[in-house]
């Protein structure tokens, strides 16, 4: 897929749609840049989990689990699930897979930073 170009002749309507679009991403990217966030995500790529599972899978409270996981939703990046008293979420559309794909192929998956490097 090509990169959209500025192009001179663009009409207003073509730049607002840019910006929304701009807007849109940015969004999207500050609410994955938190570290808890992220992790949630990763855990979440794998299938549904409740809020209890997240918490032993990241090691934290209830309360800051559930925080980001109010973020996550907002951003409209996670759905929630209720069975009874427990809540189980899941990714809302593939666009977080996507997103995890490229940050592990550039982070995760040749090993440490100067192996990266090496690899470039």
């Amino acid at each position: 897929m090509a990169l959209p170009v500025i192009r001179e002749d663009m009409t207003n309507e073509e730049l607002d749609q840019m910006m929304t679009s701009a807007c849109d991403a940015s969004n999207l990217l500050k609410a994955i840049s938190h570290e808890g966030r992220l992790m949630i995500l990763c855990h979440l790529v794998t299938g549904e989990k409740s809020v209890t599972e997240l918490e032993k899978l990241l090691s934290a409270r209830q309360a800051a689990v559930s925080q980001q996981l109010a973020r996550l939703r907002l951003e409209g990046l996670v759905t929630p699930r209720r069975d009874g008293k427990t809540i189980y979420y899941s990714l809302t559309d593939d666009r977080p897979r996507r997103i995890l794909e490229v940050i592990y192929e550039m982070f995760c998956s040749v090993g440490k930073p100067e192996d990266r490097k090496a690899a470039e």
